[in-house]
């Protein structure tokens, strides 16, 4: 019995101090739940919905960022996924500032960081993605980072060695009682025709929202509930080099509810 009420205690006391390092260490986090229903998307079937997981934390030496998307292809199938596929990236970024206890400030450079990205799918080549990181102070915007990677793109059509600029963005309208959030993210291939093993071409997604507050606009609560637009242009969607014959060059846009808990 003793033992029992000695381990019993000493788990106890492993949580609650867990819990106070947890909350040391953690500054802020939000998940979401996102639907979206769009149309006149290309190399997949043309119509998708999509629910969307996303999490993004801030935390004492760092920020880290993940979503999780499933998507249905509204009752036709893929060639190569069936009627439905997810697709996933996570995305970890360490702060040499906050681990080294020391400012890495200059001009417009609030920040310098370690980025990292692992993406994956169903179907889909994975790839790992890491280099330097800055967030940036541009006035207006509620944040602004700036991530340079080195790609390593593993499957059928491998393009290592190649490097990624991806720009992230957050930027806030008053709009009557509410406001209209505008954000999202840029992820720009370069260079990658020249690979040797170069099957993955160059390619430019640009993937922003546009969303106004419906709950703060109804009274249910500031940064809620969102209802919007998503806008999708990729060029070269995949990677794979648009053409006469094979149309990959992507301009559509999704209708949009998001949710926050």
């Amino acid at each position: 019995m003793i033992q029992i009420k000695t381990s019993v205690l000493l788990s106890t006391g492993l949580l609650a101090a867990s819990q106070a390092m947890a909350s040391d260490l953690l500054l802020w986090q939000t998940n979401s739940l996102s639907y979206l229903y769009g149309k006149n998307f290309v190399i997949n079937p043309s119509i998708q919905q999509t629910v969307t997981f996303e999490h993004a934390d801030k935390w004492k030496y760092g920020d880290n960022f993940l979503f999780i998307d499933k998507i249905f292809y509204n009752g036709e199938e893929d060639r190569n996924k069936g009627p439905h596929a997810f697709y996933g990236e996570f995305s970890p970024r360490l702060s040499f500032g906050k681990m080294l206890d020391r400012r890495f400030e200059l001009g417009p450079i609030k920040d310098v960081l370690l980025a990292m990205t692992y993406e994956y799918g169903e179907g889909d080549s994975e790839a790992y993605l890491i280099g330097p990181g800055f967030d940036l102070a541009v006035p207006g915007f509620n944040y602004f980072t700036l991530n340079f990677y080195r790609r390593q793109t593993e499957g059928p059509r491998p393009g290592d060695g190649v490097w990624q600029i991806t720009p992230t963005w957050s930027y806030s309208v008053a709009l009557g009682n509410s406001n209209l959030l505008i954000d999202g993210y840029l992820d720009w291939v370069v260079d990658n025709d020249r690979n040797a093993r170069g099957t993955y071409h160059a390619n430019l997604h640009i993937n922003p929202q546009i969303k106004y507050d419906l709950g703060k606009a109804l009274g249910w609560g500031e940064k809620f509930v969102y209802v919007g637009t998503e806008y999708s242009y990729w060029k070269n969607k995949y990677g794979i080099e648009n053409s006469a014959s094979f149309d990959t060059n992507q301009n559509t846009a999704s209708l949009l509810v998001k949710v926050h808990f």
